[in-house]
């Protein structure tokens, strides 16, 4: 797994080295800390390095902290951040939660106060992390077709009704008749606009949910079978590798490796 890249910016040396000093002793070594006392440094560092988490004095010469976030925000650089500040003034707060701050914290800075705020804000970052990656691994055969207007009235409401009820017993008998159509024709529909079979829909859409769930939660893989509507562990992992080309522990692994 890999260490977490932490930055730290603070224009105060005394600050900045008891912030690293307190996290490396929580961390045990699992955090690459860098320190930077300002941010025109800070702006050069994020430009070649990429990190897992900012924290960031808001008071500072030249450049503030705010600042700093403004300009990372118009040049696509979006890390976690954790402001850190001398002054407890609402406007610094609402303009950091503007600009997406996880915390804010006011100094002196408690040691438990500060690593409950980085334990959160990492854990927010990676949870960030899984989503993009989920959003990367979307099977481009599991369509949304609720406000596309080439799809037919009826198909949009059986893909609704499967993106609903995909954990429960579902059968084409059983949409057709939600739908209002004969099975066969429903099921011709679908092969006519999704190029895929009922069947192979809504395994799709089973899985889909499945990959999702093996990297959001700690559910194991029996709970995750369950909560997408299959109630054997061994199908559920025989259907997983045929679409995903290894099984559900394999998959989630693999993702958890990049972190």
């Amino acid at each position: 797994m890999n260490r977490k890249k932490i930055l730290i910016v603070d224009d105060e040396p005394r600050t900045r080295a008891g912030l690293k000093r307190t996290l490396e002793r929580w961390s045990e070594g699992q955090f690459n800390i860098t320190c930077l006392n300002d941010a025109y440094a800070a702006l050069d560092y994020l430009k070649k390095h990429a990190i897992h988490l900012l924290i960031t004095d808001i008071r500072m010469p030249e450049m503030t902290g705010l600042k700093l976030l403004t300009t990372l925000e118009k040049q696509a650089i979006k890390p976690t951040v954790i402001i850190i500040s001398a002054y407890s003034e609402f406007e610094y707060a609402q303009e950091a939660l503007r600009l997406g701050v996880i915390n804010y914290l006011v100094k002196p800075i408690g040691k438990d106060k500060l690593i409950e705020a980085v334990s959160e804000a990492l854990r927010k970052q990676e949870q960030q992390e899984k989503s993009e990656v989920i959003a990367k691994i979307v099977d481009d055969k599991v369509v949304h077709l609720h406000t596309d207007d080439t799809y037919s009235r009826s198909v949009k409401q059986a893909v609704a009704y499967i993106e609903s009820s995909f954990s429960e017993e579902i059968t084409l008998k059983k949409v057709a008749a939600h739908v209002h159509l004969n099975p066969s024709y429903l099921s011709t529909l679908f092969k006519e606009e999704l190029n895929v079979s009922f069947t192979d829909y809504l395994t799709r859409i089973r899985i889909q949910h499945a990959k999702q769930l093996l990297l959001t939660t700690d559910l194991n893989v029996t709970e995750i079978a369950e909560k997408v509507g299959y109630h054997t562990p061994k199908y559920f992992n025989k259907v997983f590798k045929e679409l995903e080309k290894k099984t559900p522990s394999a998959f989630r692994k693999d993702i958890e490796n990049a972190f």
